[in-house]
């Protein structure tokens, strides 16, 4: 109890455990963001729900003058807007509704949104709901407890239009809202037209890392977004995270994981779709698949409050500690630190309580299960991984160490969750295409910025990943003195090294001097 007490210890990583921030309308400045990466902040996401290329695009070269003055990697993704239906407000006027009167939900765009009349931007609402369902709308969906959404029940379907009964009063601000229709399907493509268009312009010519696909319903659904993005040059290395936001993607979890390169547990749309009782069921088992797929897992909404106010509840403060110790790679952070007042604040506060729960994380038993799970014989790089995370926490290393090229190693190191950071050196590749040369490992740099524990470090192109030396020692030098610096490695000091050697991986620990 005791230790409850004393103040946690300044350190250069805020914390394992990574967060992804949403920039947007009050976190675009260059000041802001490089204050959010300096926080802890190392990805960034642009959600085209909202704004256009332009908007985005001035953002993004912001985020760039940061990561140039702060010296901090950052990663981009891009969250497509998927199969979302939304009211259309041209005039971008408040609209007041009141609980117990109805309201016509039209698929008519032209018509003017009013008390009693939403335009939408789809015409199939008719065919898909029935009498007694539900449906919300609001500006960042309805969590039940702000006057900004509102819930309604359907009572009557006539022709295109559905009539509704509102069951709580509530005023809608702003020119676009988002609707959801409770556990009903909606009939429209995953990766609709508009989001193929930003992804082969802003996100092709942005290189982007991650794509978040909204929406996610089938394995299908990746495979599709897979295929469009291998047309896309270098887009071929654009990792795809599943955004799991309904019963739908919920009912085919295991196969969306099996093609996916990560997993967003999108809880706001998820507890509408989901009684709320049955929500830390699913994140939890969620996570544990991810977990044991050695797959990154990303929890969303987790302190809503910070939007507006300076610290969280307590239990969102809880809620953040409980997704480190259910074995999240990242948190992210959407209306907190798009439209919220204190962004820089919410990074930090959020890193602070991850940091906590990690000092209680139980690795021990988290080790032993994952060992399990993988079974025996092992894959030769699996038995590498397991065996430099079992070193180093019987020698009480300070950091592992590890070469790649793919960062595919690196990745399995973190799937053990090592009690400390893993730096992972990552070696570019020369590539030619007959034209011209290029090198890789940019991408697999920024792509490790999403997995808990990992942090990248682009090593000279000059080094090659694989010493037939026997030795690497101009390479491992700059590693160590890149932890020197940024004090995670001091005098003394136990380091677990992984890297291959001709042939064979090796790894080794290595006792530092003065």
């Amino acid at each position: 109890m005791s230790s409850i007490l004393e103040p946690s210890k300044p350190s250069f990583f805020p914390a394992m455990t990574k967060i992804v921030g949403t920039l947007g309308q009050k976190s675009r400045s260059v000041d802001t963001i490089a204050r959010c990466l300096d926080s802890g902040m190392s990805v960034a996401r642009f959600d085209f729900s909202w704004g256009d290329r332009e908007y985005h695009q001035e953002t993004l070269e912001n985020l760039k003058a940061a990561i140039k003055s702060t010296k901090k990697l950052c990663a981009v993704m891009l969250d497509t807007v998927g199969p979302e239906l939304q009211v259309v407000n041209k005039t971008e006027r408040p609209i007041s509704l009141q609980a117990e009167t109805l309201v016509v939900l039209t698929p008519d765009q032209n018509k003017e949104a009013t008390s009693n009349l939403l335009p939408l931007n789809f015409n199939g609402l008719s065919k898909a709901v029935k009498q007694g369902d539900t449906i919300f709308i609001g500006q960042y969906l309805f969590t039940g407890s702000e006057t900004t959404s509102v819930w309604l029940e359907v009572t009557e379907v006539h022709g295109d239009d559905v009539t509704c009964l509102i069951k709580n009063s509530a005023t809608l601000a702003g020119s676009l809202y988002t609707l959801h229709v409770s556990q009903i399907r909606i009939d429209l493509p995953t990766l609709t037209d508009k989001d193929k268009e930003v992804i082969s312009t802003w996100g092709l010519q942005n290189n982007i890392d991650f794509l978040s696909l909204s929406y996610t319903r089938h394995a299908e659904d990746i495979c599709h977004a897979r295929e469009f993005l291998s047309k896309l040059g270098d887009l071929k290395q654009t990792q795809i995270f599943a955004k799991i936001e309904n019963i739908e993607g919920l009912t085919h979890f295991d196969e969306i994981l099996r093609e996916a390169d990560g997993i967003i547990l999108s809880r706001g749309n998820l507890g509408i779709d989901l009684p709320p009782e049955k929500v830390f069921l699913f994140q939890k088992a969620a996570i544990y698949k991810c977990n044991v797929a050695g797959k990154p897992a990303v929890v969303t909404r987790v302190v809503d409050t910070m939007t507006d106010n300076l610290r969280p509840t307590r239990a969102e403060a809880t809620d953040v500690a409980n997704a480190v110790l259910d074995g999240s790679d990242a948190i992210l952070l959407g209306a907190e630190t798009l439209r919220g007042l204190y962004p820089v604040d919410t990074i930090s506060t959020v890193g602070k309580i991850c940091a906590e729960a990690e000092k209680v994380f139980n690795q021990d038993l988290y080790f032993k299960k994952t060992v399990k799970y993988v079974g025996e014989p092992m894959s030769h790089l699996e038995s590498i991984a397991s065996s430099a995370v079992r070193a180093a926490i019987k020698v009480k290393a300070s950091v592992i160490i590890c070469f790649t090229s793919s960062g595919r190693t690196a990745r399995l190191i973190a799937k053990y969750r090592p009690t400390m950071p893993v730096i992972s050196v990552v070696i570019p590749q020369l590539k030619t295409n007959q034209l011209r040369w290029t090198f890789t490992g940019a991408f697999e740099a920024r792509q490790s910025l999403i997995v808990r524990g990992l942090f990248p470090m682009l090593a000279d192109p000059r080094h090659p990943a694989e010493s037939t030396s026997g030795t690497n020692e101009s390479i491992l030098k700059v590693a160590l003195d890149h932890g020197k610096a940024f004090g995670i490695i001091k005098p003394h000091d136990r380091v677990v090294v992984c890297q291959k050697l001709g042939d064979s991986s090796v790894v080794k620990i290595i006792e530092l001097e003065d």
